[in-house]
């Protein structure tokens, strides 16, 4: 697979454009009616940081539409343009299969003919089942200390009744033991 350039900071296009156009060329203007898409389309608030974009169905979604496409301002905006087109692309087909084909699957078998279509049918940007955009890694928040060994581990989030492995394996014959159960401390 390429590796993505990442691009100095340029301002984010609006995506009703890029929408409608990817509409015409890959779905038929399937995904509007009378001119408005079907799902509402729009840049996340700046908090999306794991994922570059989702599709989402459900009461109350997507300014009373029903459903929504959002894409990630933080994962894609130094990215090329080809990632942004790759991503709202992604998404519209699982809006098109849900919306149009009126199907419930993720990444199934009309997901995967609808995307080898469109990457057949032109060689902008290649749509793909999971991106892989560089993804800022977060700092854990969390080290686990063993009581018994000492050990320091990293974690992001707490876990209840985590033990040392180590010392479940050394003392315990590999079962876990309240002994082992690791400490949490702020990481510095």
């Amino acid at each position: 697979m390429a590796q993505i350039r990442i691009s100095p900071l340029v301002p984010l296009q609006p995506l009703l454009p890029l929408f409608h156009r990817l509409n015409r060329e890959h779905f038929g203007g399937a995904l509007t009616l009378e001119g408005q898409p079907l799902s509402s389309v729009r840049w996340s608030d700046g908090r999306m940081s794991r994922t570059a974009g989702y599709y989402k169905r459900g009461p109350g979604v997507g300014n009373g539409r029903g459903s929504e496409i959002v894409l990630s301002r933080p994962l894609l905006e130094p990215l090329p343009q080809e990632a942004i087109e790759s991503t709202l692309c992604h998404e519209m087909i699982h809006a098109w299969v849900d919306l149009i084909l009126q199907r419930r699957e993720s990444h199934g078998p009309l997901f995967r003919a609808r995307m080898a279509t469109i990457n057949a049918a032109q060689d902008r940007f290649q749509v793909s089942v999971r991106h892989r955009y560089p993804v800022p890694a977060r700092p854990p928040r969390w080290c686990a200390v063993c009581p018994s060994c000492g050990s320091r581990y990293p974690y992001r989030r707490r876990i209840t009744n985590a033990a040392c492995r180590r010392c479940c394996d050394l003392h315990h014959g590999g079962r876990w033991h309240a002994s082992c159960l690791l400490q949490f401390e702020a990481w510095t």
